[in-house]
């Protein structure tokens, strides 16, 4: 994350930071660049590096949310053949994996409320038993409506202007953006999804594949709101983005959110393919930021 003023250019393989001082750090350790100024400026050379590793570059608006994602034009050499079975994947088939979306996202709820100490997990256990394919009674709402209330208090309304929504906003806009990196790297069209079908949306599939991440920046927000009132600080941001970092569970073990993007996005390639019919998706930890054995 950038928040003051600075200038990015490309020295071969890093990318350059010319403030007071002038930071290198090597493309391939990037994962997400969040602009966080009006007065940041950067050269092409640096948008090809972007796209050319796999970057996801944020721009924020006025009011300091991300309002923009820069994305590589789908580089994969699947991508015209994974965007047919995209388009032909059939309803029973969607229909299956969003109902296991529906129901770890509740789960994940289940586990942010037992974390930080409120009441009513046990009875968001039984909504997500309760998911069919489709979730045609949308249990997905019915829990969110439950959740809210229990995690952040029953006057909580997610339109009201204030830290906590800020926070949420800015975190799920973060995770919507990295999710819809890891699509485009596996050769998947962010605008094509199971569930979410707008046309004006061009992250359709993202806004169906972040619902199991979102409780992460619930835990989050949760924990902090109570100590923290006014607009979002830089550090607040530094805070939400370095979520990606943080341990959930998978199948495949104990990873980073940004590990475990990879592995959902695999896994959803697989159901488009035919070759599975659920998706791996991530267990809610905590909020330990995962660390790399030597």
């Amino acid at each position: 994350m950038i928040s003051r003023p600075a200038r990015l250019r490309r020295e071969h393989y890093s990318l350059a930071i010319e403030q007071e001082e002038t930071a290198f750090v090597p493309f391939e350790d990037i994962a997400v660049i969040v602009l966080n100024h009006r007065e940041i400026t950067l050269t092409h050379p640096v948008l090809s590096a972007c796209a050319e590793y796999g970057i996801g570059l944020y721009a924020t608006g006025h009011n300091h949310q991300p309002a923009g994602v820069f994305l590589p034009f789908l580089p994969h050499s699947r991508t015209t053949r994974l965007m047919r079975l995209q388009l032909g994947i059939s309803r029973p088939v969607a229909k299956q994996a969003w109902a296991g979306i529906v129901r770890r996202k509740i789960e994940n709820q289940a586990i942010c409320l037992t974390l930080c100490g409120r009441q009513g997990a046990e009875r968001l256990h039984s909504y997500a038993r309760r998911v069919r394919s489709g979730d045609p009674e949308n249990m997905e709402a019915q829990a969110a409506a439950f959740y809210f209330a229990q995690l952040f208090g029953p006057s909580f309304n997610r339109s009201y202007p204030c830290w906590g929504n800020a926070a949420l906003d800015y975190g799920y806009a973060v995770l919507r953006g990295a999710i819809a990196r890891g699509l485009v790297a596996h050769g998947l069209h962010p605008t094509i999804g199971l569930f979410h079908d707008s046309e004006q949306n061009a992250f359709n599939l993202a806004d169906d594949l972040i619902e199991p991440f979102r409780p992460i920046v619930d835990l989050h927000v949760a924990k902090h709101a109570a100590l923290t009132q006014g607009d979002l600080i830089p550090t607040d941001k530094q805070a939400l983005v370095a979520l990606l970092h943080v341990d959930v569970g998978m199948p495949q073990g104990c990873m980073s959110v940004l590990s475990a993007i990879e592995y959902a996005v695999e896994s959803l390639v697989r159901v488009f393919e035919g070759e599975a019919r659920s998706l791996d998706l991530p267990v809610l930890t905590g909020l330990q930021v995962h660390s790399l054995e030597s």
